[in-house]
């Protein structure tokens, strides 16, 4: 059975390869450290059978946004300066990539995003897309591109809520 779990020691993080060595190396090398300093969280995709192998992860941090970048719509409901989640991370084993894991991934930090809307002030998720590729994926999932920059998506409130 597949489960989310927040990266620790007894993951093995060097047999993970998601064909982007940027990626690879930060879970290899980073995000434990990011973790223990409490700059982000990374969490991992495992399967039961094998809770050592991670199919893939996603990592989450708070980040404050400048109004001025969001869509006129909801930017004058905000002050200039503005509290959000960042979903800073998000990778899928090349050995298991194009079979839903990547979704999963997204319904799982949604729900955190959620959670945490529950108990501290924000706005929504803010992503970078590396390429109109990545940005048309994160769009599927009703991420909307900032203006100046189509590469940064934002997932306002009122969206993610509707995923209650």
């Amino acid at each position: 059975m597949l489960k989310i779990e927040l990266l620790d020691k007894s993951h093995d993080r060097t047999q993970f390869d998601c064909g982007n060595l940027t990626l690879n190396i930060y879970l290899q090398k980073t995000a434990r450290q990011h973790i223990s300093k409490g700059m982000s969280r990374t969490f991992v995709l495992i399967n039961d059978d094998n809770p050592r192998t991670i199919l893939g992860f996603y990592t989450l941090s708070i980040c404050e946004i400048e109004t001025d970048y969001l869509p006129r719509k909801i930017a004058k409901q905000y002050p200039d300066q503005v509290p959000a989640v960042k979903l800073a991370r998000l990778a899928v084993s090349m050995k298991k990539q194009n079979n839903g894991y990547g979704s999963y991934l997204i319904g799982s930090a949604v729900e955190k995003v959620i959670l945490i809307s529950e108990h501290v002030g924000i706005i929504g998720l803010f992503v970078d897309a590396k390429d109109d590729h990545v940005k048309k994926y994160y769009e599927q999932f009703g991420f909307i591109s900032l203006q100046g920059n189509p590469l940064i998506l934002f997932l306002p409130m009122q969206t993610l809520n509707k995923y209650k």
